[in-house]
């Protein structure tokens, strides 16, 4: 009976353990496995939501906040309490003239420590003014550029100085370029300084979407969801201005056989970039050598790291995940 017992509890485990871990590692090159051991698996932490994005980890609240972007919502997930609703409504509050019903999508800290979103319904950047959540209020950074309404802010990114760049595709607007309440004839990559001035840096991308900086802040790394171009876009960054556009990452041979587009990208301490696309997320060099792939079996929007870098985190299609790093 014991060992009846003993045989039921282990395949208990198996099957528990199976539930809860997805994917694989793809090495393609020696310097991947300085980063990550090819036998890890990734570990569901939550899972449920229409399209989950925007990982962030935020020291005061010793958790990962992420967005369920379809249902307006923002989770927050500690190792402690496990999963709970942070913040309702998220990014679609009525602010301006919208067309689908969509909250957050890209989060980041800013100086001050507090919480800037790129909102689809709003078409808006804001700043979360407390953290009081019960009732939210947003201040709006940016809402209209030239006279207009924006797209809809998708993923965004700060220097050291505190200048904020983000991306404006037209992914929250119903039927995208087409929608008749799209205002700007163009996608573009923009910063905002602290004082509130904007710029518009660049308009040739048809899907700008994920974005980030190199460590010396001399290269911004754009993600170009478009499938007929699906690329990792790099400019060099002179006097607040983009120059040198070129292809870091081409992905268009790889997309023929594996699912997803790129979208969310950061930047880990060694330089290398963590770019979700297809397959997973991809380790680019930093000249743009593909090192290996974290395959989680499914469309992968974002990625983050904790403080550490002890675990990167992705959000995957309907899943909140993480997988330890070396």
């Amino acid at each position: 009976m014991k060992l009846k017992l003993l045989l039921i509890l282990i395949c208990s485990t198996f099957a528990l353990s199976g539930q809860q871990s997805i994917g694989s590692i793809e090495v393609l090159d020696p310097l991947m496995e300085e980063l990550i051991s090819p036998s890890e698996r990734m570990e569901i932490l939550a899972e449920g939501f229409k399209w989950a994005e925007g990982p962030l980890w935020v020291p005061q609240l010793n958790g990962l906040l992420f967005t369920d972007v379809p249902e307006n919502k923002i989770y927050l997930w500690t190792e402690k309490e496990g999963l709970k609703l942070f913040l309702s409504p998220s990014g679609m509050t009525n602010h301006a003239p919208h067309s689908t019903n969509e909250g957050a999508n890209g989060l980041a800290l800013d100086s001050d420590g507090k919480l800037v979103l790129c909102q689809h319904g709003n078409r808006a950047v804001a700043r979360l003014k407390d953290w009081n959540t019960d009732k939210p209020e947003f201040e709006f950074l940016i809402d209209h550029y030239d006279g207009k309404w924006l797209n809809s802010p998708n993923d965004l990114a700060f220097d050291k100085s505190g200048k904020l760049f983000f991306t404006d595709p037209p992914y929250g607007l119903g039927s995208q370029d087409g929608d008749p309440i799209k205002e700007l004839d163009f996608n573009g990559i923009y910063s905002l300084t602290k004082s509130g001035n904007v710029q518009l840096l660049d308009r040739s991308l048809k899907r700008p979407n994920g974005i980030a900086l190199s460590k010396d802040e001399k290269t911004l790394y754009v993600g170009n969801s478009d499938g007929q171009n699906s690329i990792v876009a790099a400019f060099d960054l002179k006097n607040g201005t983009l120059e040198n556009k070129r292809v870091f990452f081409d992905g268009n041979v790889l997309g023929k056989t594996r699912k997803g587009l790129f979208d969310g990208l950061k930047v880990h301490s060694s330089g290398v970039i963590f770019a979700t696309g297809p397959g997973g997320v991809l380790l680019l060099d930093k000249n743009g050598k593909h090192l290996g792939t974290i395959m989680p079996g499914k469309s992968t929007a974002n990625c983050g790291f904790d403080p550490d870098e002890k675990y990167l985190y992705l959000t995957a299609t309907n899943v909140l995940a993480r997988v330890k790093l070396k």
